[in-house]
């Protein structure tokens, strides 16, 4: 019987483990949160009984006491022996934005509640140092939003499959509120004439149609979706020989609201016109 593919996530209050193990339960992974280190072989031992195949597990295990990842260090380990993949992710990020964190969640910090975020912050820092050395694998999501953490993990643990085509995710944005982190390709679109100096399409976004064909009939535009439509008929076969599963290609302009938005829709339509399967979403289309 083939192994397990045992991923464990752990590491600091805030850094974005529910989230994580949330995406690898999206992912089709079996998830299991706080689940206690000394239980580990009996729960992969029981995963590999079972009449219906489970070849992909992911834990969420806290470890705050220096007992407890002594344990974990070893049972790992025998995991290991027994002919099972294991990775360790620890998730962390910058003091600042843990502290942020909590505060907008207006949650105490639970190693110290009683005091200052900061305090509690830097005193479970000090408790995990040790478990972050010996990960695998450490994920600062300082800089990530909820969806680039997603898109993040999606890449590197979906499993890939025969016979699977690309996943393909087109993403819209603002240059004014950043570029987005992790992305594969990116096409800016700001060179194109803009809808938010023409009064009666300015209130309007890229998806209405007025917008959409005000957008569409600038030459430059059609130039543009033609080259980049023969562009992606040319990466994407490259990529899924490669092979990988996810590709993230973002459009931007300056405030992410009409003229990204009325490509990405464009190229949306182009591929799924092709059998792909797309997803859109238009990070900034309803800032101001």
């Amino acid at each position: 019987m083939a192994g397990l593919n045992v991923i464990v996530i752990s590491g600091l209050s805030g850094s974005g483990k529910s989230l994580a193990l949330k995406s690898f339960e999206d992912l089709g992974y079996f998830c299991v949160d706080n689940l206690p280190p000394a239980l580990l072989p009996t729960f992969v031992d029981l995963c590999s009984q079972q009449k219906e195949a489970i070849t992909n597990v992911a834990l969420g295990i806290d470890i705050r006491e220096r007992s407890f990842l002594s344990d974990l260090s070893g049972v790992l380990e025998r995991i290991k022996n027994l002919g099972h993949s294991v990775q360790l992710l620890f998730f962390e990020a910058r003091e600042e934005v843990l502290v942020r964190r909590f505060s907008e969640s207006r949650r105490p910090h639970p190693l110290l509640p009683q005091v200052p975020v900061l305090e509690g912050v830097r005193f479970e820092k000090e408790r995990l140092a040790e478990l972050r050395r010996r990960a695998d694998r450490v994920i600062d999501t300082s800089d990530l939003t909820a969806h680039e953490l997603r898109s993040l993990l999606t890449k590197q643990f979906r499993s890939g499959q025969a016979g699977t085509r690309l996943a393909i995710s087109l993403l819209t944005f603002g240059y004014k509120f950043g570029v987005p982190y992790d992305i594969d390709l990116l096409f800016d679109v700001r060179f194109l004439k803009n809808p938010y100096f023409v009064p009666e399409l300015k209130p309007l976004a890229g998806d209405d149609p007025r917008v959409k064909a005000f957008v569409l009939a600038d030459p430059n535009a059609q130039t543009l979706v033609e080259r980049v439509e023969e562009l992606l008929r040319f990466l994407i076969p490259c990529y899924e020989r490669e092979p990988r599963s996810y590709l993230t290609i973002a459009v931007g302009c300056t405030g992410g609201r009409h003229r990204s938005v009325a490509i990405a829709s464009h190229l949306y339509e182009s591929l799924v016109s092709m059998g792909y399967e797309v997803t859109l979403t238009h990070r900034d289309i309803h800032k101001s």
